[in-house]
């Protein structure tokens, strides 16, 4: 009897964990992606898949998320966006559950980052140990005791411009009008980023889209138009 019972509570406690993602959720995603309203795609989105894609990378980040970095909401948000960028990759058509698969592309999205930002947290050195590095290395730090603030803001304004520069050289290789559309978009949320109420991906392809008047399709094929000229400029840029 006692084993009868404790054997309960474990399926109970199994089928507990998936309660947020379920068959309706499954439908859900389906519905959106065949959905052509996109105020009727934003409501499916927003009231029956965003709760549970939240509460998916939530569980993950707290199995796998072992620095304060990774379990930041920032961090949290980014995967998050990750899984609605990844919505249309989705083929219920497979035979396959849309837990299953969104379960394994937050994982290995939140595995792959979680290892990026620890080598970057391990390539950082505290003006402490400066010891053990070379007279070479210690110029920056030299540099930036000397006048820190003046440094700062000096290397600040030259990132900005050297990014507006590579914007403008981005728009002048784009020939689609949907294209320099969408540019001029971005141009002028980077020359007006610090006024932004949100910083993320969807916040920024919510206000392209807002400012551009182009349907999901175009803006996505604008954005895969603008990416291509963007890194073959940023080859060619120096910072």
């Amino acid at each position: 009897m006692t084993k009868k019972t404790v054997k309960t509570k474990k399926v109970a406690k199994k089928n507990d964990l998936k309660y947020y993602f379920n068959s309706g959720t499954h439908a859900a995603i389906v519905r959106f992606q065949g959905e052509n309203i996109q105020k009727e795609k934003e409501k499916i989105y927003v009231e029956e898949i965003l709760p549970a894609f939240s509460k998916l990378v939530e569980n993950l980040v707290y199995i796998h998320g072992t620095t304060a970095v990774i379990t930041s909401d920032d961090f949290k948000n980014d995967c998050v966006t990750f899984l609605y960028e990844t919505l249309k990759k989705f083929d219920a058509s497979r035979g396959t559950k849309a837990f299953s698969y969104f379960n394994v592309v937050a994982k290995n999205w939140i595995i792959v980052k979680s290892r990026q930002r620890q080598k970057q947290v391990n390539r950082h050195i505290s003006m402490e140990d400066r010891g053990i590095m070379s007279e070479i290395e210690m110029v920056p730090f030299d540099i930036y005791k000397h006048d820190p603030l003046s440094n700062t803001e000096t290397m600040h304004n030259d990132t900005v411009e050297k990014i507006a520069d590579m914007l403008q050289k981005v728009k002048i290789r784009l020939s689609c009008e949907n294209d320099r559309v969408c540019m001029d978009s971005i141009i002028r949320l980077f020359e007006n980023i610090d006024n932004l109420e949100s910083l993320n991906k969807r916040a920024i392809f919510v206000y392209v889209r807002d400012m551009t008047n182009l349907t999901p399709k175009q803006l996505s094929s604008s954005m895969s138009s603008i990416r291509k000229h963007y890194r073959e400029v940023s080859k060619m840029q120096i910072f």
